[in-house]
């Protein structure tokens, strides 16, 4: 199954891009989907345990996944 990576603020300034595209085995999970990007080099900005959203919806690293969905990563936000 295809699934699309959205990137935001310094995440998106390390992958270069926005958005891109994953293809997982059937039965995946978020847990799946971020072992899969870790293999990207940009990927070192991660945090060990990002917060993810999978269609809009906070995620959980066990969550299953399907085609088609839309999995952003969201960055810290700082503010004051």
């Amino acid at each position: 199954m295809r699934v699309t990576i959205r990137l935001f603020a310094s995440y998106a300034e390390a992958f270069g891009r926005e958005a891109l595209s994953l293809d997982l085995g059937d039965g995946a999970t978020v847990a799946d989907c971020l072992a899969l990007l870790r293999a990207e080099p940009a990927a070192a900005r991660l945090p060990p345990s990002p917060l993810v959203a999978v269609n809009q919806r906070y995620a959980r690293p066990e969550a299953a996944l399907a085609e088609g969905d839309e999995v952003a990563l969201i960055p810290p936000v700082a503010g004051g």
